[in-house]
């Protein structure tokens, strides 16, 4: 099978072609190694995919239509997951034009794409940050998703809407998977995990947001992985229990499925820390701060569905992932 991975050179698009390579597909990775974080750990992440024979790798951004468009004509995906965008809560707040070229104009290239090219499955990345000011606990597909409360949530939730207009007028088969604050081996140095790692090696003091107090659905990359796999793998129809007079957002008539893709154990962050520092050895010198515009106080994934269609099963403890990112961001950065 052929498959396109948008945001090859990314934390969790690296990981998801590995494991694609080993499993005998064709991938062509697409990145266009913007700067928001250091490129060179995304290029030691392409150097590690580039021996793979079936892997090819093309240097372009969503929103050059022209690349992305060349891209699909030679390769021909059977498959796209489309993993790239201008990632961040934060950055968002300060750079809201980046969002709108990734995330917005970027996304229609890649749906017209999949349309032209007659792709058999597209399945992209949403967030967990959709659910915004929603309180109730733990966030169900279910649920509503009108109240983001970032620009980079709203993107997140125009591409659930984008992707079920592709879906209902031209049958393109679309799932949106809504991460839960992946973390992991090769992870991405803008987040917590890794700003922590480094601050605390370094005997500098880290700024724990909401005192520690707010809880977040970590996810172990390789649970992560697992999932995205079995989600492209499963080519949604239409929900032939879909009710028009009481629609479900999860599902749809059309061939559209939104999926929670978590751990479904919500973790303090206090607690979190507290197990970065025992894989460590070292304490942590602490700057406690409210809470951060943009950030939501709790996240709890309910990957109820995800679990009935595909058998996902997340099996990864904070204690056990912390632990291989510590020991890989040591070999790694040679600490």
């Amino acid at each position: 099978m052929r498959i396109l991975v948008t945001g090859a050179a990314g934390f969790i698009g690296s990981t998801l072609s590995h494991r694609l390579l080993e499993r005998g597909n064709d991938v062509l990775g697409y990145d266009n190694l913007n700067d928001y974080y250091d490129p060179t750990l995304k290029e030691a992440r392409l150097a590690r995919l580039a021996p793979h024979a079936n892997f090819r790798f093309v240097r372009g951004a969503l929103e050059d239509r022209p690349a992305l468009e060349r891209a699909f004509a030679e390769f021909r995906p059977q498959r796209v997951v489309n993993l790239a965008a201008q990632a961040g809560v934060r950055y968002s707040l300060t750079n809201p034009y980046a969002y709108v070229e990734a995330n917005l104009v970027g996304f229609i290239n890649v749906l017209e794409a999949c349309r032209h090219g007659g792709v058999e499955h597209l399945v992209y990345a949403s967030s967990s940050s959709v659910y915004g000011a929603n309180r109730k606990l733990p966030f169900s597909v279910q649920d509503a998703v009108d109240h983001p409360v970032s620009l980079y949530a709203a993107t997140k939730k125009a591409n659930e809407l984008m992707a079920h207009t592709y879906s209902h007028l031209y049958q393109l088969p679309t799932t949106g998977l809504r991460f839960f604050t992946v973390y992991g081996p090769w992870g991405r140095p803008d987040m917590a995990l890794f700003l922590f790692t480094r601050k605390i090696l370094a005997g500098e003091p880290i700024e724990v947001f909401n005192h520690g107090k707010h809880t977040r659905d970590f996810t172990y990359i390789d649970d992560i992985v697992e999932g995205v796999i079995r989600t492209l793998d499963r080519v949604p129809a239409g929900d032939p229990a879909f009710d028009p007079m009481h629609p479900n957002p999860g599902s749809s008539a059309a061939p559209y499925r939104v999926y929670n893709i978590g751990n479904n154990r919500p973790v303090e962050l206090a607690h979190y820390i507290e197990v970065l520092e025992q894989k460590l050895g070292r304490r942590a010198e602490k700057i406690l701060l409210p809470l951060q515009p943009g950030d939501v106080p709790d996240t709890f994934a309910d990957v109820a569905e995800l679990s009935r269609d595909t058998g996902y099963a997340p099996s990864t403890p904070v204690e056990v992932g912390i632990g291989r990112f510590v020991d890989w961001y040591r070999a790694y950065y040679a600490v």
